[in-house]
């Protein structure tokens, strides 16, 4: 049998719940630049405005920490 490595999570996701981190890797793939910048600021509950082109991941920058508080 041929041993595969599990892939390393990515490190901007370990701030999230195992699920959400799956979901997320599973769903979107890897975290947007926008998305790795505005994680930081987002968790600390300040107020974040996130500029960046469409499609970029802006949204779900914030959506996945609302839905990372309904898991934990």
């Amino acid at each position: 049998s041929c041993f595969m490595p599990r892939p390393r999570p990515d490190p901007a996701l370990q701030p999230f719940h195992p699920l959400v981190r799956r979901w997320f890797a599973q769903n979107v793939g890897t975290p947007s630049a926008p998305q790795r910048q505005g994680w930081p600021a987002i968790a600390r509950g300040e107020h974040t405005l996130v500029l960046a082109p469409t499609g970029t991941g802006k949204t779900v920058a914030a959506f996945l920490w609302e839905l990372n508080a309904l898991v934990v």
